[in-house]
């Protein structure tokens, strides 16, 4: 049996308080791609680290080609072959793409750099990776697909023989994650030793020859070929329990009408929309890319201002024009671009969660209640099971999971009716999914009505009650829970396929009987 190229030792790591590596060993071959999962907190990211030198381990051993490597630095590893393009790019922004591919070996002569010489290594590397990108523009000015084939175009100027990818897709297009894998299979053929790191279980079976599971910073299990091993199988062993505890449904009792709404135009929506969601009910609204589920919310919200339609929450004609609008009715909306429309960054945990309820604490209007503040952070970080050193800790030190519920925590300070939830669980790991759904379970329970878009169709069929299908700015079909199954959803979100839907019998398009 021939040796893995890259190969880990029993490795060891320990941070104060915490054994973050308890003696892990797994192995990468040559021209295999080898996936690492596991929770946050399962201990890949620390793995990563001692693979690109950032840390040393305190016991076992790192072998590449067979050969004993200790670095002492990102440099040394790189030296040796070593390439890890994590989730937050390395890149300059305020330099050229050319000038961030040759850094550190700029091509000079007596002291001068030969920008000829610069620009033609440059196209070389980019036509090796079909990449149309110019290199003489500002690395800062691309678009996120683009700067990552400019991470991976500069592994390969170093020589680079293992690639190790963290959550490479978490802001990627469906588009752009095909362009992706497929430059992943092209390193693979070339030879290299490839580990990927994803939350996205389904990731794994596209484009993965082996996987290692990791949980609470020791070896579980690797699996050496995919072959038999399902979705299932890897979620049990990551976590110790099956899907169906993951998702956790349970039928309940529902309520009168929580939202009603009718005629709803604007957003770009190719026809008016109609639905409801009754007190105590879990909707789910799925659709390809661009059909049109995000600005159906942003209308509900008034992030996008509508056109036309009436809405109704708990049977009342309301007007929502602007967020704070609907704030007030008891819409509340969790969007999908966490990091830049969800949470601020620069503030605390409690900021965060107080700061749209602060309007209801102040004394006098005027004056920040901060004892009140404190309280219901506090209350909300307990009930929602936030993991936090203090209140006072940044959102952004958080994981994506803690950031979530803390966004939700926000809104429960409030008096919330109806809870839109644009892609609540997007790169969030499988036990945080599990969390962030007994949340919704609860709410439900409670009396509230929730709404909620997601490309993961596991996820809704999971989750809801009821599943809302949109194609192109229009809902095409309403499902029970008891119609829906991953065929029957997908023949009605993909285009022109309501006659292969309708011929099933499964469904009702708008509008329309199949």
């Amino acid at each position: 049996m021939t040796e893995d190229y890259l190969q880990f030792r029993g490795i060891r790591k320990r941070f104060p308080g915490v054994l973050a590596l308890d003696d892990i060993s797994c192995g990468v071959a040559e021209g295999s791609v080898h996936a690492l999962i596991g929770e946050n907190g399962a201990g890949k990211s620390t793995l990563l680290k001692i693979l690109s030198g950032v840390y040393r381990p305190d016991a076992g051993s790192l072998r590449i080609d067979g050969r004993a490597c200790a670095f002492a630095s990102p440099v040394d590893a790189i030296r040796a072959g070593v390439a890890v393009i994590y989730q937050e790019l390395n890149l300059a922004g305020e330099l050229s793409v050319a000038e961030n591919l040759m850094l550190g070996h700029l091509p000079s002569r007596l002291g001068w750099v030969s920008k000829r010489r610069l620009l033609e290594a440059a196209r070389r590397q980019l036509a090796v990776l079909e990449e149309d990108i110019d290199p003489n523009v500002k690395v800062g000015s691309l678009p996120i697909a683009q700067r990552q084939m400019v991470e991976i175009a500069k592994a390969l100027m170093r020589n680079a023989k293992i690639i190790a990818f963290d959550e490479p897709t978490s802001s990627l297009s469906d588009r752009e994650v095909s362009r992706l894998f497929a430059i992943v299979r092209d390193l693979r053929r070339r030879g290299c030793a490839i580990i990927y790191v994803s939350h996205r279980l389904e990731e794994v079976f596209d484009v993965s020859d082996s996987v290692t599971v990791l949980r609470d910073g020791r070896h579980v299990r690797t699996f050496d070929d995919m072959e038999g091993v399902d979705h299932d199988t890897l979620v049990r062993n990551m976590v110790g329990r099956s899907i169906a505890d993951i998702y956790g449904y349970a039928p309940r009792e529902r309520g009168g009408a929580a939202l009603s709404v009718r005629g709803l135009t604007g957003g770009g929506l190719a026809e008016p929309a109609e639905l409801s969601v009754a007190r105590g009910e879990v909707v789910g609204l799925f659709g390809l890319v661009g059909a049109g589920r995000t600005e159906l919310l942003k209308l509900l919200f008034g992030a996008i201002r509508p056109k036309g339609g009436r809405v109704e929450v708990l049977g009342r004609g309301v007007t929502i024009r602007k967020p704070a609008d609907a704030i007030r009715q008891g819409v509340m909306f969790c969007p999908e671009d966490r990091k830049t429309e969800g949470i601020i960054p620069v503030r605390s945990v409690a900021e965060n969660i107080n700061i749209s309820v602060r309007r209801t604490f102040c004394r006098l209007g005027l004056l920040i209640n901060e004892p009140r503040e404190r309280r219901n952070a506090a209350r909300q970080v307990e009930q929602l099971g936030i993991r936090t050193p203090s209140l006072g800790q940044l959102i952004v030190n958080l994981s994506g999971g803690n950031q979530q519920k803390t966004v939700l925590a926000r809104w429960l300070s409030e008096r919330v009716r109806v809870l839109l939830l644009d892609e609540p669980t997007r790169g969030i790991d499988v036990g945080a999914k599990s969390e962030i759904y007994a949340i919704v379970y609860d709410l439900a329970a409670r009396g509230v009505g929730l709404l909620i878009a997601s490309s993961e169709l596991p996820e809704v069929l999971g989750i809801c009650d009821r599943i809302l299908v949109m194609r192109e700015g229009r809902i095409v079909a309403r499902l029970s829970r008891e119609q829906a199954d991953e065929e029957t959803v997908l023949r009605w979100a993909l285009p022109g396929a309501v006659a292969a839907a309708g011929a099933s019998g499964r469904g009702s398009p708008e509008g329309a009987t199949p």
